[in-house]
């Protein structure tokens, strides 16, 4: 059974239940668990944070649960150590392998639009918030 660690804990902790390898090398581990995600939420399965104690990797990075979901949860791994597969630490069954996080998700409808509203940013993309960027005293906050 899925269980929160602490009392105040985000992620509710989800065990390796069976796994199989795949074609690829990646390892995929059932949960033994489904969900009923309430509407307006989604689930995020996301690592622990002792995944960086093995030679794993959430594959997806993140798994997004949607409200209508209803089959058991997997989590599908990738080894990061390729150098030595044989003594590459893994998880085990009973292990506690990924988290589930349950966050408010606002139905919101879709509107095409050719015009977005102006932004200090606008389209800067990665790194574009970062201090080294050159912001012109015209647009500079009073705060900066």
């Amino acid at each position: 059974m899925p269980i929160k660690a602490t009392e105040w804990a985000a992620g509710i902790d989800l065990y390796a239940n069976n796994n199989s390898t795949t074609e690829q090398g990646l390892i995929k581990w059932g949960t033994g668990v489904a969900v009923e995600i309430p509407r307006g939420f989604v689930g995020l399965l996301v690592p622990r944070s002792s995944i960086c104690k093995t030679s794993l990797m959430m594959k997806n990075g993140v798994g997004i649960i949607d409200s209508d979901y209803r089959g058991e949860l997997f989590i599908q791994f990738r080894y990061t150590d390729f150098g030595d597969l044989g003594n590459a630490i893994q998880y085990s069954k009973g292990d506690r392998i990924a988290q589930l996080v349950i966050l408010p998700c606002p139905h919101l409808e879709l509107v095409e639009s050719s015009i977005l509203t102006e932004t200090l940013r606008g389209e800067g993309g990665f790194g574009s918030t970062d201090e080294s960027r050159v912001i012109s005293s015209v647009e500079r906050p009073d705060w900066y």
